[in-house]
């Protein structure tokens, strides 16, 4: 029992890791995307279990082509930003 316990919090740590590894800053990209994605859908998309991004390469060329819909110019820091927010919020991709 003991090691099964040990197991599960080394891998929600791991996770954790990941997640504070990933460069950005997921404040900014909140506010990025609360002044740039919300006119066109809510968070609910993220959600869905039907979504289409699966991976955090298809987040990130999803995040492009949103982008140029929207017709916003992010800098690449910005993207990192919105990156780091989404996964942290919503996907939780590794």
């Amino acid at each position: 029992m003991r090691s099964i316990l040990c197991v599960t919090l080394l891998i929600l740590l791991m996770s954790s890791a990941y997640a504070a590894a990933l460069p950005g800053d997921s404040a900014d990209g909140k506010r990025l995307h609360d002044a740039n994605c919300m006119g066109c859908h809510n968070t609910d998309i993220y959600a869905r279990k039907d979504r289409i991004v699966q991976s955090l390469d298809a987040l990130e060329a999803q995040l492009i082509s949103c982008s140029h819909m929207a017709k916003a110019e992010f800098s690449a820091n910005e993207m990192r930003d919105l990156l780091k927010y989404l996964n942290d919020q919503f996907y939780h991709f590794r």
